[in-house]
Parts: structure tokens; sequence; C-alpha cells
């Protein structure tokens, strides 16, 4: 009977103890917290914006939020009307679609500011909350606008650094091939906008127009030179750069706008997660040029899935275990 009470003691200790530690996580500390969010993030359709999309969730699930994700959501138009529809809660933009966004209300001034990369993110920044109640997160300080590539080794023998040696090269009469889209070659903000600028004039066989406007193509023309190509258009954070032994020509007198990468979310969720703004800041602070090609290289060249990329990305950087 003895053995029997001590036995029944004993299951009443462990069941006391059991629901004691119900609380608990193996460790002893408190049971995790529910999770935040959710947080549904989109993308526009590209590299880029698939990289930086899955940062923003990684980062995100790691610090207790629930992430909804769909990215690769559209083009411009289609997701930044999700965005203001609230059918999505953040996703990366450019801070030069701010001229576009906002191009028909702009003063010459304001239209100038998106040529200087602080000014633009300010102004767009300024305009957008006012306007929609979006809010503008820390960018990324890397230019990933219109610019024209060269072979690194071309470059070298020729002194080729900046627009103005390619404007200096042309003029000279030296043998010159552009390959490019029709929309680089006829976008005012493009192409005519370099030549305003820097006083050059292409001939019509000097431009090799290649449809679809992809700039893995244009880029892998430059480096195989195809039909004479030397010269390509490219975007300032591709990633197939220096896999193909590429260099973008310095755009030295500021004839482009600024395309700073940047998270925008509603302001409903910064509202609800003020929180995210800080998490944000240092992981695109540390996204500068050649962080981002390289990058993205690894899903556009390598074909590594983006959410690893970006894992291993803030691992290294200390952002996240």
């Amino acid at each position: 009977m003895h053995a029997y009470r001590g036995f029944v003691a004993t299951i009443a200790a462990i069941a006391v103890l059991l629901g004691a530690l119900a609380g608990c996580t193996s460790d002893g500390t408190s049971e995790e917290e529910p999770l935040k969010g959710p947080v549904v993030i989109g993308s526009k359709i590209d590299t880029e914006g698939e990289l930086i999309s899955s940062i923003v969730k990684v980062m995100l699930e790691e610090n207790g939020f629930e992430v909804e994700d769909r990215t690769q959501t559209g083009a411009t138009k289609l997701v930044r009307k999700a965005l203001i529809a609230g059918e999505i809660d953040i996703y990366p933009e450019y801070t030069g679609s701010g001229f576009w966004f906002y191009g028909d209300t702009l003063t010459d001034d304001e239209r100038a500011a998106f040529k200087d990369g602080e000014a633009g993110y300010e102004l767009v920044a300024s305009l957008d909350l006012t306007e929609n109640g979006i809010v503008w997160l820390e960018p990324a300080r890397a230019n990933n606008t219109w610019a024209i590539a060269v072979r690194e080794d071309f470059a070298e023998t020729e002194d080729l650094k900046t627009m103005s040696d390619f404007t200096a090269y042309v003029k000279a009469g030296k043998p010159t091939k552009l390959a490019a889209s029709d929309e680089f070659f006829t976008n005012l903000d493009a192409n005519p906008e370099f030549e305003r600028v820097y006083g050059y004039a292409l001939t019509a066989d000097q431009q090799v127009r290649l449809a679809g406007g992809n700039t893995a193509a244009t880029e892998k023309a430059v480096a195989d030179g195809t039909d004479g190509v030397n010269f390509g258009m490219a975007y300032g954070t591709d990633g197939a750069l220096a896999d193909l032994g590429l260099i973008v020509l310095e755009d030295d007198l500021g004839a482009q706008l600024v395309y700073w990468p940047t998270p925008i979310a509603t302001g409903e969720i910064m509202e609800a997660y003020p929180e995210i703004a800080d998490l944000l800041k240092p992981v695109m602070a540390a996204l500068d040029v050649e962080t981002l090609q390289e990058l993205n290289a690894r899903i556009q060249v390598s074909g590594e899935d983006a959410d690893e990329v970006a894992r291993d990305f803030l691992t290294a950087g200390g952002f996240i275990e």
C-alpha cells in the first residue's frame, strides 16, 4: 500500500512539473510569442525585385513575422496598384520611378532632383506619403539605371572609364557599334538624353537594335563581339556584367535618373509594425553596386534560389544567425 501511495505521489509530482513546463521552451525560456503580421510582400517580375523581396521576407521571418509571399507580382503599374489598394503591404521600388509616377505635376527643379540620389529619394518619399500614404524605407544606394557597358579589356586598351570618354571615342571616328533595345534608342530619358548631355550622335549604322530589350542579350553581344558590337545597353546592377567581363561606363555628367532600389510599404502596415523600418535599414544600407551585381548574378547566371541567396547575404552580414 505504501508503495502504491508513493507511486501515485510521484505521478502527481510529474504532472505538476509538466504543467509548469507547459509554458516553457526546451531551453527553459517562455513559450514563443505569436507571429506578427501577416505581411504580404510583392515584387516586379525581374531578378533584382525577386532578390530584394527575398531579403525583406527572410529578414522579417527571422524576426517573428508571418510573411505571405506574392513576389513576381507583375510589371510596375500592376504591383504599384496592388500596393496602393492594400492587396500587398510592401515591395521593392526604385527612386527614379517617382519621376514617372509624378512627372506631369513636377516643376523643372523637381524633375532635376531625380538625377540626384538623395534629392530624388527625399522628394518621392514626401510625395508618395502625402498623396498615397506610402512609406519609402531606407534605400540601397546603388544606381540601377540605364548604362552603356563595354568589355573590360577593351576599356583598358581604349582608356574608357566614363561617358565623357565614350563621347571622345565616338567623335574621334573610331569603330562604334552599340547594341540596345529600340526603347533605349528612342526613349527621351535613355540614349537621347545621353546624346543631349554629352554631345555625341550615333548614326544608324552605329546602332544595333535587338528585339525585346533584355540586357542579357545586349551584354552578351558586347562580350562576344557579335557583328562588331563593342558597346551595349546595361543596367547598373545587372548580375551578368562581371560574369561576362564587362564594366559600366560612369555617367560622370549625370545624364540619367538615379534608380536606388527601395522597399516601399503601406502606411497601415508601418503604423502597425514600425519596427520594420529599423530591421531593414542596415540591411538595405549594406547593398552597394558590387554586392547587388554579385547577388543578382547568383540568381540570374548561376540559377540559385533567391531565398537562399538572401539568407546567405543576411547571415554573412551578421543580420541573422
